[in-house]
């Protein structure tokens, strides 16, 4: 029968609802029509997928991404970068607004949607400027904003500067339901810099950043949070004392959550020795210590999310002197077994992670998703952890290729991504 999927004996793991074991999930029309033990639910169905060794998770939220379009569309693409959110396993992300033009107005936002519903891989929840052309002068219309459709405000990609125009940001987006987001940078300490400041730094010849520079913006931003009394999201967390300064905010009840990426947990400065631009991003990776702890983070809870910041550039943006090349890497695509090596080392749990990569996200986006619950949209990831591969540019679905992982043997994938009841990912899998 059309409309419908039965995804059978796989393990379900749905925090929101206290599921860890090994279910059948039926999809009708779009929306989870029933989670149940094997075998209950007959199997004259449209498609019938046997997930035994695999989990079925609520689909996969990246809450950081870049996608380009429009104005850099040689980088990457809506429906580019959208198809490889699938065959990463998300089902949705929320993109920055560092295009060009810059995302600060309606038009832009609903041309974001337009966009994302013509491509059809995933839902795009578009993140407005938090200042006209992101120029830190002037507020921008956060009313018109949200009433197209985006569901927070940041100026990604540059820090506010002006302290009153963020503590205004904070007061004024809370007014109209918009989630702020930090880039936390002080940019007067980090103006020139290529790396983490230190002997590799020094060794290389390259301007340090020193951790300071984002430690000093996010306890400003949290100051700010809690004088306001509004909330606050801090992005790509990089540094042990912004994990300490977050921690001490969340004890005084301060509305904060925070995210921190991939590579950040994964890398430290040293991959990029030997001028590796492939390994250059703002901030910028760090020492074994703060890897360290930001594993301790992701568990303990100081840290709320998992964020790829997804950071699409054409090859002649890395393919230069280190000082001048690009910032950013893509990570769509390498967040789940990335994330994955913390499960298999026992750093964290498939719960936490599950929660880490969708429940938090949608809940700090206040978007749908992060449930398996009965009635919800049927977005839904199918993770096999035990997949193996090797990351190659010929497997890569993003338009660029940009990542320090190429040629690596990575474990985990996400085999089947469902978004409302339609496979956008993964059909060809499994025989059904």
């Amino acid at each position: 029968m059309p409309g419908l999927i039965l995804l059978k004996n796989g393990r379900v793991i749905d925090p929101v609802n206290g599921i860890d074991q090994i279910q059948d999930v039926l999809i009708v029309d779009g929306k989870i029509s029933a989670v149940v033990q094997p075998g209950t639910l007959p199997e004259q169905v449209g498609l019938v997928y046997d997930l035994a060794g695999k989990w079925v998770v609520p689909g996969l939220i990246d809450m950081h991404v870049h996608l380009r379009e429009p104005g850099q569309e040689y980088k990457e693409t809506i429906a580019t970068g959208t198809r490889a959110a699938a065959a990463g396993g998300f089902t949705a992300v929320a993109s920055m607004p560092n295009t060009k033009p810059i995302n600060d107005n309606q038009t832009v936002t609903v041309f974001i949607l337009a966009k994302a519903a013509e491509a059809g891989f995933a839902r795009v929840y578009p993140v407005g400027a938090i200042s006209s052309g992101s120029n830190g002068e002037q507020l921008a219309e956060f009313g018109e904003l949200r009433q197209a459709g985006a569901v927070a405000v940041t100026d990604d990609g540059l820090p506010v500067g002006n302290s009153q125009l963020m503590r205004r940001a904070l007061e004024y987006a809370g007014n109209h339901d918009l989630l702020v987001i930090s880039h936390a940078e002080e940019m007067t300490l980090s103006h020139g810099g290529a790396m983490n400041d230190g002997a590799l730094a020094t060794r290389l010849g390259l301007r340090g950043i020193p951790h300071v520079a984002e430690e000093i913006m996010v306890y400003r931003d949290l100051a700010l949070a809690e004088f306001t009394g509004r909330p606050i999201h801090i992005a790509h967390v990089s540094t042990r004392e912004s994990l300490s300064l977050l921690r001490r905010a969340k004890e005084k009840g301060v509305a904060v959550t925070a995210e921190t990426a991939p590579h950040y947990f994964t890398l430290t400065e040293k991959a990029v020795d030997g001028y590796n631009t492939l390994a250059k991003m703002n901030p910028p990776l760090r020492t074994e210590a703060d890897v360290a702890a930001i594993r301790e983070a992701l568990r303990d809870g100081t840290l709320d999310a998992i964020a790829t910041d997804h950071a699409p550039h054409g090859e002649l943006d890395k393919d230069m002197e280190f000082d001048l090349a690009a910032n950013g890497i893509i990570g769509l695509e390498t967040a789940v077994p990335l994330t994955l090596r913390l499960v298999r080392e026992n750093q964290l749990d498939a719960r936490r992670m599950v929660e880490l990569l969708s429940v938090n996200p949608a809940r700090i986006l206040g978007v749908p998703g992060g449930t398996l619950s009965v009635g919800a949209p049927a977005d839904i990831t199918v993770i096999d952890p035990e997949k193996k591969f090797v990351f190659t540019e010929e497997s890569i679905q993003s338009k660029s290729k940009n990542s320090p992982f190429l040629g690596w043997e990575l474990q985990g994938k996400a085999v089947l991504t469902i978004l409302a009841g339609r496979i956008t990912w993964g059909q060809d899998t499994f025989s059904s």
